[in-house]
C-alpha cells in the first residue's frame, strides 16, 4: 500500500559509497539497507523483504556476484531484481556475468544520479503494485472465506449450473440436504441426476429461456426434488442469473430452501382448521339437541336451566380431558372424576373399580354425557337421593370389548317407568352410537345398567399432558342468594353475553358488579383504583396474555378468580396458586369461588 515502507538493499565495501546512496535516495516510504560485505548482505536477507538489490560488484571476500549467486539459489530472495554497480569498465565478460547471474541492470560508476534515481522509482513503484495486490489478494480471499463459510454452514443449499444444466458448484449445504456429495454431481446434467421432479422440470427451462433472452435477472420458483435416498422434498429456488462481461448468459445461481416441514405444518394446519370447524359444529349441533330434548321433556320451566346447564357442563369436562391430551384420547376413570368435580356424585358414595382404558375422542364424550346422566338421575329419583343411597361403577375388559355396570343401593323402591324419558333415550342412543349396548335392570334393591362398547383401539393419550398442569384449589359449590351481598366484584371479560352472565349471577348473589372491562388497560386502570373486593378474570382478553392485568391485582392485593375455557397450561405461570373456574360455568361453583377466595383474604389479613 502508499503508506508502506519500500526496502532496498545497498552492499558496498565503501562506507563513502553508501553514504552517498543514502542521501541519493532518500525520500518517504524508501528505507535503505545498508551493508559493507556478502555476510552482512544476506543476514540482512534473511530478515527484510527488499524490493531492489544494489551490489557493488568488486568487494573483498565475497564479492557481488557471489552474493546474487547465493540469492538466486534461495526461494525468499530468488525473484530479487539486482542492480550492480562496478568501477571497473571495458571488460564485457563481467558484464555477461552479472546478466547470468540474474542482473536487470549493470551500471559503471559514477553512476548518473538521475538515472539510478529513475531505475530505483520503477522497482520501488513495482514493489508499491505487488503490496496493493497481496493487500488486495488476502482482502478477496478473507472475503471468499467468509462467503465459503457461509455458504457451507447456511441451510441453504447453494447450487450453480450452466445453460445446459451442467452442475458447476454443489455446496456443502447441498450435500447435507440431498445426500450427493460435490465431487460425485459436479459436471453432471440435471436430468442424468433424477434430482428434479420431471413435472417441474418445465417451469426451470422456462426459466432459463427467460435467463437467456435477458427478460429476467432473478426469480423464486418451488420445485419439488429428490435426495440420493429417494425422499421427496418441496424446496423453494431463489434463482439468479450470472453474466459474462458481453451480457451473456453464464450461469445460474440458485439457493434452495427446504420447506417441506412448513409445507406438512401448512398441511396439518388446514386439517386442523377443518377437524376444528367439524368439532365446533358437531358441538353447537348437540347443544342444540340437549336444548331441545331438554325443554321438552322438562316439566316446568325451573327444570330446564339446571338440567340442560349440567348436561352441557358434563360436555365441557369431556372436552376439557380431550383437549389436554390434544384429542387423541381421555381416560374413562379421569370421565368419572370429573363428574366428581362437577359435585354431581358425592365421592363418599361411590365405587369405581375397573383396569386404567383410554377411550378415543367419541366415544369419551358420548360416555360422558352417560355417566352425568346416570348421576343426575341418581341424585333425583335413585340412590341418592336417600342418605342410605350406594353407587357402583365398575368395568372390565372381556374378549368382546368393554364391559360396564352402575349399580345402585339404598335408593328408593324401584319401578319400571311407563315411558322412556329423554335422559334413558340419551343414555341408550349415546352407547349405541359406539356400537354398543345399553340395558337398564329395574330389580326391587335398586337400577342396574350393563354396557357393552367395542374394544377401544390403541390411544395414544400421554399421560404427562393430563397431568402436567396442577389441579386449581378446591371449590366447594356453595352460594345461596345474597351470600355476597355488600361485595364489590370487578368483572374482566372481552366476550360480552358471558359478561353479561357472570354480572347476572353476580347481582343475584347481592354482589355490586364493577365493569366489566374488557380490555388489559381497561382492567389494569380499574383495579389501581381499588373499588373493588374481588375479581373474576378471563383467561385471554382480545387475543392477548392476561399475565400483566394479574400482576396488577396482585400488586394491589386483590383476590381473584380465573374464569376462562383455557386449560391451566395456557395461563400465567406465575399463578399457579388461583383458583380456576371452566367455561361453561355453573353459578352455584362461581359463586362459591368467590366466597372462598374473599374468606381467605380476611383469614391472611387477620
Amino acid at each position: 500500500m502508499p503508506g508502506d515502507v519500500v526496502k532496498i538493499l545497498a552492499v558496498d565495501d565503501v562506507p563513502g559509497n553508501l553514504t552517498a546512496l543514502e542521501a541519493l535516495l532518500r525520500r518517504d516510504g524508501l528505507e535503505l539497507l545498508q551493508a559493507r560485505s556478502g555476510p552482512e548482505a544476506l543476514e540482512l536477507l534473511l530478515v527484510h523483504d527488499v524490493a531492489l538489490a544494489l551490489l557493488d560488484v568488486n568487494m573483498p571476500g565475497m564479492n557481488g556476484f557471489e552474493i546474487a549467486e547465493f540469492m538466486r539459489g534461495t526461494d525468499r530472495t530468488r525473484r530479487v531484481p539486482i542492480i550492480f554497480l562496478t568501477a571497473a569498465t571495458g571488460d564485457e565478460r563481467r558484464r555477461f556475468r552479472g546478466y547470468e547471474t540474474g542482473a536487470v541492470d549493470y551500471l559503471l560508476k559514477p553512476v548518473d544520479a538521475q538515472l539510478l534515481r529513475n531505475k530505483v522509482d520503477i522497482f520501488v513503484e513495482l514493489a508499491r503494485q505487488r503490496q496493493e495486490l497481496a493487500e488486495q489478494r488476502d482482502q478477496l480471499s478473507a472475503a471468499l472465506g467468509r462467503v465459503q463459510a457461509h455458504s457451507d454452514n447456511s441451510p441453504l443449499a447453494v447450487v450453480e449450473f450452466d445453460a445446459d444444466f451442467c452442475i458447476r458448484t454443489w455446496s456443502k449445504g447441498a450435500e447435507r440436504l440431498f445426500g450427493w456429495t460435490a465431487a460425485e454431481v459436479e459436471g453432471v446434467c440435471l436430468p442424468s441426476l433424477k434430482w428434479i421432479n420431471e413435472e417441474d422440470a418445465g417451469q426451470l427451462s422456462a426459466l432459463l429461456d427467460e435467463f437467456v433472452s435477458g427478460d429476467r435477472a432473478r426469480h423464486m420458483q418451488t420445485q419439488r426434488v429428490f435426495c440420493q435416498s429417494g425422499e421427496a422434498l418441496h424446496s423453494e429456488w431463489y434463482c439468479s442469473a450470472l453474466r459474462d462481461a458481453s451480457g451473456k448468459l453464464s450461469s445460474i445461481n440458485v439457493q434452495i430452501l427446504d420447506v417441506s416441514e412448513r409445507r406438512r405444518a401448512e398441511e396439518t394446519q388446514k386439517l386442523l382448521i377443518g377437524e376444528l370447524n367439524h368439532r365446533v359444529k358437531n358441538t353447537l349441533a348437540s347443544v342444540q339437541a340437549i336444548a331441545t330434548q331438554t325443554l321438552r321433556h322438562a316439566a316446568a320451566p325451573a327444570e330446564f336451566a339446571p338440567t340442560f346447564i349440567g348436561r352441557i357442563h358434563a360436555l365441557a369436562r369431556a372436552h376439557s380431558l380431550l383437549s389436554s391430551a390434544t384429542w387423541q384420547g381421555a381416560s374413562l376413570r379421569e370421565l368419572v372424576n370429573g363428574q366428581l368435580q362437577l359435585g354431581t356424585i358425592d365421592e363418599s358414595r361411590l365405587t369405581v373399580e375397573g383396569p386404567d382404558v383410554d377411550l378415543p375422542p367419541e366415544m369419551a364424550l358420548h360416555l360422558a354425557l352417560v355417566i352425568h346422566e346416570l348421576a343426575t338421575n341418581a341424585n333425583k329419583y335413585g340412590a341418592l337421593s336417600t342418605p342410605e343411597g350406594r353407587l357402583s361403577f365398575t368395568w372390565q375388559i372381556t374378549p368382546d370389548g368393554l364391559a360396564l355396570e352402575w349399580v345402585e343401593q339404598g335408593g328408593p323402591p324401584v319401578e319400571p317407568p311407563s315411558r322412556r324419558g329423554f335422559g334413558t333415550a340419551l343414555i341408550q342412543r349415546s352407547i349405541q352410537a359406539e356400537g354398543g349396548t345399553a340395558e337398564p335392570a329395574y330389580l326391587p334393591e335398586g337400577l342396574r345398567w350393563h354396557f357393552t362398547l367395542p374394544r377401544p383401539g390403541p390411544v395414544h393419550a400421554p399421560a404427562l399432558a393430563r397431568s402436567a398442569a396442577p389441579a386449581p384449589r378446591a371449590v366447594k359449590p356453595s352460594g345461596p342468594v345474597g351470600a355476597l351481598t355488600g361485595r364489590r366484584v370487578l368483572v374482566i371479560e372481552d366476550e360480552p353475553l358471558v359478561a353479561l352472565d357472570l354480572i347476572a349471577i353476580l347481582e343475584e348473589a347481592g354482589a355490586e358488579v364493577i365493569g366489566p372491562a374488557a380490555t388489559a388497560e381497561a382492567a389494569i386502570e380499574t383495579a389501581r383504583t381499588g373499588r373493588a373486593d374481588a375479581a373474576l378474570l378471563d383467561g385471554n382478553l382480545q387475543g392477548s396474555s392476561v399475565e400483566a392485568v394479574a400482576e396488577t391485582l396482585a400488586s394491589q392485593e386483590l383476590p381473584f378468580v380465573f374464569v376462562t375455557g383455557y386449560g391451566r397450561e395456557h395461563l400465567p405461570d406465575g399463578f399457579r396458586h388461583v383458583p380456576v373456574i371452566s367455561k361453561p360455568f355453573d353459578r352455584a361453583h362461581l359463586i362459591g369461588a368467590v366466597t372462598a377466595i374473599l374468606k381467605h383474604d380476611e383469614a391472611a389479613v387477620a
